[in-house]
Formats: C-alpha cells, sequence, structure tokens
C-alpha cells in the first residue's frame, strides 16, 4: 500500500469564500470553527490536514483556509507604522517580517495580484496563508508608496520597519521614487 492509500480523507471542505463545509453543509458556530482552525496543519505536499486527538485526516480547500477580512493600522509615517489584519476567525496578524505580505506582484500592471499574509508553517514546513480580502486589498492600495525591490520599482506597503511590495510601479510614475532603484 502506498502512503495515499493510508491516508483518510475527512468531510471537511473549506470554500474561497472562507466558508468552512462538514459533509456538504456550512459549519456556523465561530467556536467550533476556530477549535477546527486550531488543528489545521500543512505536510510537505501542500495538502491540509485537520489534526484532533481522536483522528487526522487530510481536507479539501479550494485555496487557503483564512481571508484577511480587516485592517488596522498605527504610526504616524510610512516605515514606522504597524499593518495589522485579523482573519474570518478573528486571528490577528502584524505584518512583520515573521508574518510577511506575500504577493506576485513583478508582472504587467494589467495583470491582477492576489495578496496573502503567511500565518504560521505547517508540520511539512509548507505555509499556511490568509488570502487579502478585496476590501482590505484597497485599503492596502491607499496606503501604497512607490519603493524598490531587488532593483525593480514597484508599490508596496511599510509595516514594521519591512516594506512589503503589491505590484509593480505603473511607468508614468517611475520618477515619483524618492531614492531610484539601484
Amino acid at each position: 500500500m502506498s502512503e495515499d492509500e493510508l491516508v483518510i480523507h475527512l468531510p471537511f471542505h473549506i470554500r474561497r469564500d472562507g466558508t468552512w463545509l462538514y459533509r456538504g453543509t456550512p459549519i456556523r458556530r465561530k467556536a467550533m470553527l476556530c477549535l477546527f482552525a486550531s488543528c489545521l496543519d500543512r505536510d510537505h505536499q501542500g495538502r491540509y490536514w485537520l489534526r484532533t486527538p481522536t483522528e487526522a485526516g487530510v481536507i479539501q480547500v479550494d485555496d487557503v483556509p483564512f481571508l484577511a477580512v480587516e485592517l488596522d493600522f498605527r504610526g504616524c509615517s510610512e516605515k514606522t507604522q504597524t499593518l495589522c489584519l485579523r482573519t474570518n476567525l478573528d486571528e490577528v496578524l502584524c505584518v512583520d517580517e515573521e508574518h510577511p505580505l506575500l504577493c506576485d506582484w513583478d508582472r504587467p500592471a494589467d495583470g491582477a495580484t492576489v495578496p496573502y499574509i503567511h500565518m504560521r508553517v505547517g508540520a511539512g514546513g509548507q505555509p499556511i496563508l490568509a488570502r487579502i480580502s478585496r476590501a482590505v486589498l484597497f485599503e492596502l492600495a491607499a496606503l501604497a508608496v512607490p519603493g524598490c525591490v531587488g532593483g525593480e520599482p514597484c508599490l508596496g506597503v511599510w509595516s514594521r520597519g519591512t516594506f512589503f511590495p503589491l505590484s509593480r510601479l505603473p511607468d508614468d510614475t517611475v520618477g515619483d521614487i524618492e531614492e531610484p532603484c539601484a
């Protein structure tokens, strides 16, 4: 028997919109969702697992298991501000080197990118992420400033002294960067 044949598949499904289903029915009790979320893990193959004291099994996740649904920022200057995100299950993460914003930002400006925040690392070394909701993305865009990453001009946000790129800088605004990209 192969390892995949021994894997138990539990009847849980997390949809792209953050809805958790059990046997096709939405789980509505927040306390129950938070309990299941605390048992969520990810293996080296990228599969999501629910690991409870009594059983463990693979579950289906359409994209990522969490959504960042609210942004709170504090501080009076870009570089010293702190951006904190609340997930759909009320976990609060402050954007920093341990919880970076991840975005495939270096693509043409007309291509939509989907940013994520790194929540934690699963037992298999794979990240467990939360997708940034559209409303939070618009708030981040309002805070975005020109910057450079890897010598490329981009738009991004500062949090706890670190710059996180969100998108390419439009060609007509490359001259707006205070310090030219090296």
